[in-house]
């Protein structure tokens, strides 16, 4: 992750500096663009919860599931965020905030109705660990140049006429073909930087529940399942799959490079190895 870090810093720092040697007023640009990603910071746990039709619910209407939420939390010492349940078939789960005292753990309907105790306990914990490892701050700061270059790359479409109030050279044709790269060469590695989001969920569970085993019984039993959810299901929600345990694709399989996930067996292979580092033989 910090490699990826390190990586999105060096192509945006390269961006911004071209963008200002080409007599782009990119300071301008960049506060738009933070302007708009501090909404969807502080806003987004409530969209997605809009976006999904999720309803939150009090302590008294799911008694179980805020019990087995409060014990997690004990052990990861954290506030407990509050629980929404989203009445849909497709078993899935989520975690939306900025911090613990401001997020939200999701379920499906689906979802309860498929996993047992342990199973849904794994999940939890991993949705826990999204939050506990603030990663819906961590992505929205590493999309920050990414969307100003999107923004570049739309607005040149859109308005081809080229801009000579600049005392350099006409660069309007090269400018959008730089961000263009840069929006590509940033959208690869966040989604890298999301993959391992994942595979740090994955390893916060298997370490606060103890036993890895349990969430690889709830990766293979949701990725079966979602194939059998209809098609039309699964185009409604898939803007979200950034926020979901397992990705809801509908049609060809997202390969490797631009995937929001790893792949179910990556993951199951990754827990498989963390079973047996606990066990004691692992390196």
């Amino acid at each position: 992750m910090l490699g990826t870090l390190f990586l999105l810093a060096l192509v945006y720092f390269i961006f911004i500096a071209a963008l200002a040697y080409l007599g782009v007023d990119s300071l301008v640009l960049v506060v738009i663009v933070t302007a708009f990603l501090l909404f969807q910071f502080f806003f987004s746990d409530r969209l997605v919860l809009l976006t999904m039709g999720a309803r939150v619910v009090t302590e008294e209407e799911e008694p179980h599931l805020y019990e087995v939420l409060t014990r997690l939390c004990a052990i990861a010492g954290m506030t407990r965020p509050a629980i929404a349940i989203v009445d849909k078939s497709m078993p899935n789960a989520f975690a939306t905030g900025r911090n613990a005292k401001n997020s939200v753990v999701a379920v499906t309907r689906g979802l309860l109705s498929a996993l047992n105790q342990d199973e849904l306990e794994a999940v939890l914990a991993h949705e826990l660990s999204h939050i506990r490892n603030r990663d819906v701050m961590v992505l929205t700061l590493a999309s920050l140049v990414s969307t100003a270059a999107f923004f570049i790359v739309k607005s040149s479409l859109m308005t081809r006429q080229p801009d000579g109030r600049s005392g350099k050279p006409e660069y309007w044709l090269i400018i959008p073909i730089l961000a263009s790269v840069v929006w590509l060469v940033s959208f690869i590695l966040i989604r890298a930087l999301s993959r391992y989001r994942e595979f740090s969920a994955d390893r916060g569970s298997a370490a606060l529940t103890g036993r890895p085993s349990q969430l690889v019984s709830a990766l293979m039993k949701i990725s079966g399942l979602m194939e059998q959810v209809p098609t039309r299901d699964m185009r409604e929600v898939e803007g979200l799959n950034a926020f979901f345990i397992i990705p809801a694709v509908s049609g060809s399989l997202l390969t490797d490079l631009f995937a929001s996930h790893p792949s179910t067996g990556q993951r199951i292979a990754a827990l498989q190895r963390i079973e047996q580092e606990m066990a004691g033989h692992g390196p």
